[in-house]
């Protein structure tokens, strides 16, 4: 299982968010680049970087991203406001992965399923992660803004079947909350063949990290506990060695 820290971005600062809720942030540095050094020399396996002004339509942090791919060594996969092709394909020059959500959605509803296989074709499956964020099983998409109702299991069985097999998976209602993570939404997903998943959100403790551990995602993503001090990445990766 890897272990993967969580840098997200907002006019610049790393942040973290309350339930998704930009009204609700906690500035914790106005220098990624250092905090992207500090993950890495801890043992990360990868960061995962979440520009959350793209993600809601005010703004990028593209160019700090540019900054911490070039002083790290450290995959990158980046989240956030990725909802064109052209967009996936310019971050995709310098990060190793693209995460993307609203504009899978759009086009799975919309059954234009020629541009999804095309998304493989041009990237790979590897390097395209699907983001099934949820609120109480229903996907949400534009910055968890918007509930389709639209069930998590049933749409993450479909992107199995288009060929895409990596996946981001978020209970908005548990991230950054502290209040544990969602095992068995996370439990369900990791049933699916063909389905590299990695868990996100709710992660209090050391011993959350070892609960998720046992359902064998891809990897777990550690935010706000991270930055609190309450998990580091040096126990995690003692647990994921056991």
């Amino acid at each position: 299982m890897k272990i993967i820290p969580a840098i997200d971005l907002m006019d610049g600062n790393v942040v973290r968010l309350y339930k998704g809720d930009p009204k609700n942030k906690t500035i914790y540095s106005d220098n990624p680049v250092e905090i992207a050094k500090k993950w890495e020399s801890s043992g990360a396996d990868m960061i995962h970087i979440v520009d959350l002004d793209a993600t809601l339509g005010r703004g990028e942090n593209i160019k700090i991203i540019e900054d911490i791919s070039k002083n790290i060594s450290t995959p990158i996969q980046i989240a956030g406001g990725l909802r064109s092709e052209e967009k996936i394909s310019q971050v995709l020059d310098f990060t190793s992965r693209a995460v993307i959500g609203t504009i899978a959605m759009q086009l799975k509803e919309s059954e234009q399923e020629n541009i999804l296989n095309d998304f493989i074709k041009s990237f790979g499956n590897e390097r395209i992660v699907i983001s099934i964020d949820h609120i109480d099983g229903k996907i949400v998409t534009h910055g968890w803004q918007n509930n389709t109702g639209v069930d998590l299991y049933e749409a993450t069985n479909e992107f199995v079947k288009y060929g895409f097999t990596e996946f981001l998976t978020t209970n908005v209602s548990k991230d950054g909350t502290l209040q544990g993570p969602d095992l068995e939404s996370l439990k369900k997903i990791c049933q699916i063949n063909n389905c590299n998943v990695i868990a996100s959100g709710g992660i209090s403790k050391i011993e959350d990290v070892s609960e998720v551990k046992k359902i064998n995602p891809f990897g777990v993503i550690l935010g706000k506990a991270l930055y609190e001090g309450l998990v580091s990445i040096e126990g995690a990766k003692k647990i994921d060695a056991n």
